[in-house]
């Protein structure tokens, strides 16, 4: 399964990736690019260690439908088949999901449904939980709403600050992101309505 990973910034999760692929724990991924919206990401130089192939698509330079059309003619010329979004800044075009519809994943740092979108720990704190977490989920054209592949749970503390549980939940995201990319590439994943469910 030829796979691109998106990142716009420090790229932990691509770094748990790339990892769980060195420890071949990735099923049948091969992670063939890492694009980035961002030239000053700190996940290129991951990639770079790791002698994988990167690609930059600067969205301060380009207009949106631009930046898009840029991205997927690089995804193309790379036969690109799935991808993973790991801390990618930028929401993707009804267009750009249509051409890999259910073969894009992203990780989100609270238990979707609840708290979508931006700073979703600080969500969780504002809000009070004792139990929040992360999602990874297939990305439709409604933002953190698409079918859920993997959950984990993380206890909120009601000492924590906004970055002690970013974390602690962000360390159950590299366990999970990985094993859904995995599940993936074995076949495991069964999409129907708004559901995923994993088969054996």
């Amino acid at each position: 399964m030829r796979t691109a990973v998106l990142i716009s910034g420090r790229g932990t999760n691509l770094e748990a990736i790339l990892k769980a692929e060195e420890e071949k724990s990735l099923g049948k991924t091969k992670i063939v690019l890492v694009l980035s919206n961002n030239p000053e990401a700190k996940g290129l130089e991951i990639a770079q260690r790791s002698h994988k192939q990167t690609a930059i698509v600067d969205k301060k330079n380009l207009d949106y439908c631009e930046q898009e059309s840029e991205i997927l003619e690089i995804l193309e010329h790379n036969k690109i088949e799935f991808i993973v979004l790991a801390g990618f800044m930028q929401i993707l075009s009804s267009n750009f999901i249509s051409k890999y519809k259910n073969k894009i994943i992203n990780i989100h740092p609270s238990l979707l449904p609840s708290f979508p979108g931006l700073k979703a720990q600080k969500q969780a704190l504002d809000f009070g939980v004792k139990i929040s977490g992360c999602t990874v989920h297939i990305v439709t054209e409604t933002v953190d709403e698409g079918p859920i592949i993997l959950q984990k749970c993380v206890e909120v503390y009601s000492e924590d600050s906004e970055k002690e549980l970013a974390d602690r939940i962000l360390r159950e995201e590299h366990v999970l992101l990985p094993k859904a990319i995995s599940l993936f590439s074995l076949g495991k994943i069964q999409v129907y309505s708004n559901k995923a469910r994993i088969v054996e």
